[in-house]
């Protein structure tokens, strides 16, 4: 296993070919880098995005060559604050090219999910997301397990099936609890 860190984290988005699939488990997570724009969420007053241009500028750099970035959330119903607000800026990244899915946890009974949010690349590159205790994200274990990576592939394909796309989840009856 390898830790990657900043530049060799961010080039994993330009090395895959095809696809990356990003499955995120948390219903909250509490990035140094993010407190600032969540409470104006909570305040209720507008956001820039400033903070999210570069993460944007990326995707649309990426699905403009033909590749695919795929995301789905594992969520709590209801929503905690962060669900709620992950749900605004989805659309903007859902722009950029981005493809975001929500599933309820209650709808994700009897799937073998790993510990840790993970990125899979090309079917075949597995790398799980690392944060510090205080949630500063520091990068991504490069995991070369076929074991795990084939696990991650079929919790993949389960999720994806019954994921609902953001445009329909938010005027779903999960979003009204």
């Amino acid at each position: 296993m390898e830790l990657l860190k900043g530049e060799d984290f961010e080039d994993l988005f330009h090395a895959f070919e095809r696809s990356a699939f990003h499955l995120e488990l948390k219903d909250s997570y509490d990035t140094p880098e993010e407190r600032g724009p969540f409470g104006l969420f909570l305040e209720g007053r507008l956001d820039e995005y400033a903070w999210h241009r570069s993460w944007l500028n990326l995707i649309r750099e990426v699905t403009q060559q033909g590749k695919q970035i795929q995301r789905a959330r594992l969520v709590t119903v209801p929503h905690v604050d962060y669900t709620r607000w992950g749900l605004e800026v989805a659309r903007l990244n859902i722009e950029a090219g981005e493809d975001i899915r929500y599933l309820p946890r209650h709808l994700a009974r009897g799937i073998d999910f790993p510990a840790d949010d993970f990125w899979l690349f090309d079917d075949d590159r597995l790398v799980f997301t690392v944060f510090e205790p205080g949630g500063r994200f520091i990068g991504g274990v490069d995991v070369r397990y076929p074991v795990l990576v084939e696990q991650c592939r079929r919790v993949r394909d389960e999720v994806w099936a019954i994921a609902i796309p953001r445009g329909k989840y938010v005027h779903s009856e999960h979003t009204s609890r």
